[in-house]
């Protein structure tokens, strides 16, 4: 790891992301938080795609479970629960006129129960789906509580990876979407530092953060993300040799266009007092580079545009009469 501050090196050095989408630290070759697919984009996000899932996904009981009424409510409602707690915002009830919704089905092979989960558009065709493991028929007749409670904690995340897909394909058929366009950012600078800081930091950020993924613009109203740099110090311990320390944190917030934050890269430094209160020199290059790298990882995080389409269901006509075989 590159250091911060490599004329003032101290063992507390660390340097670290936090994604807004998560309300916690990570580190950024840590895990990669997922889209929210079936969340509110802002007026700007619903105007470049129309065609993109409401705010909710609706999950009806299910008609074709092989559970009686109580306990195929009880798999819907534990369904929705869990894929909550993926921060998808999913509703326990009957789908409406326009909804996205998950369709829950089981069909039993010899002494096995298959549970089925479809993804359905509006129009009623499947999107995307997934089978989880099969059950014993035995068990699965009985529709106990904490089996059926396993089984959508377990199912969730993989259901939450079908909607990704079909968010990132819904991206990549979208000529505005960040998967085919860069992302346009406007900086506002930087605040809060001694010495030359706020202006070598931003001028070092702006050598170093276009690429082919995102570019400046100088219109906040055009943009599709705003970047700050924000910089604090505070007295820090007394050092190992009688030198005063300084603690510095410079905080990156990058926000949407929408006014939610999207992640915040904070890089974290104890420093010889007052060291940084004239030039920054090669400090605000080395600073500046590790922060455009971060902030174009939390775009990207943000965004879900590295994340891989779902391809198109294959035989809907087939899709259908499976469906209505398990209703029949």
């Amino acid at each position: 790891m590159i250091s911060l501050f490599p004329r003032h090196f101290s063992p507390r050095h660390s340097w670290r992301i936090g994604l807004g989408l998560l309300g916690s630290v990570m580190l950024l070759g840590g895990c990669v938080d997922m889209p929210h697919p079936f969340g509110d984009p802002g007026p700007e996000g619903r105007r470049l795609a129309l065609t993109t899932p409401p705010p909710r996904l609706a999950v009806p009981t299910p008609s074709a479970s092989l559970l009686d009424n109580a306990a195929s409510a009880l798999w819907a409602k534990d369904v929705a629960s869990q894929l909550v707690e993926q921060s998808l915002p999913a509703v326990a009830q009957p789908a409406k006129p326009g909804d996205w919704w998950l369709r829950l089905s089981a069909t039993m092979q010899g002494d096995q129960v298959t549970p089925h989960y479809e993804v359905m558009m509006p129009s009623g065709e499947p999107r995307g789906h997934w089978d989880a493991a099969p059950v014993p028929a035995s068990a699965w007749a009985q529709g106990e509580p904490k089996l059926l409670e396993s089984l959508a904690s377990s199912s969730a995340p993989q259901i939450s990876t079908v909607l990704t897909g079909i968010q990132a394909a819904m991206m990549q058929a979208d000529p505005h979407s960040l998967k085919r366009r860069p992302a346009k950012v406007f900086f506002k600078g930087v605040r809060g530092a001694p010495g030359d800081g706020n202006v070598t930091l931003a001028r070092s950020f702006v050598a170093s953060f276009p690429d082919q993924h995102d570019k400046l613009d100088r219109d906040p109203k055009a943009a599709d993300y705003t970047v700050e740099g924000i910089v604090t110090l505070s007295d820090g311990p007394a050092g190992n040799t009688g030198h005063p320390l300084q603690h510095i944190e410079i905080v990156w917030r990058t926000v949407a266009a929408d006014g939610k934050e999207a992640g915040a890269a904070t890089q974290l430094h104890d420093i010889d007092a007052h060291s940084l209160d004239g030039p920054w020199g090669d400090v605000a290059m080395v600073a500046a580079s590790e922060a455009a790298g971060a902030v174009h990882q939390i775009i990207t995080n943000y965004s879900g545009r590295d994340h891989k389409p779902l391809p198109p269901e294959q035989g809907s006509g087939s899709a259908k009469s499976r469906i209505a075989a398990r209703q029949g």
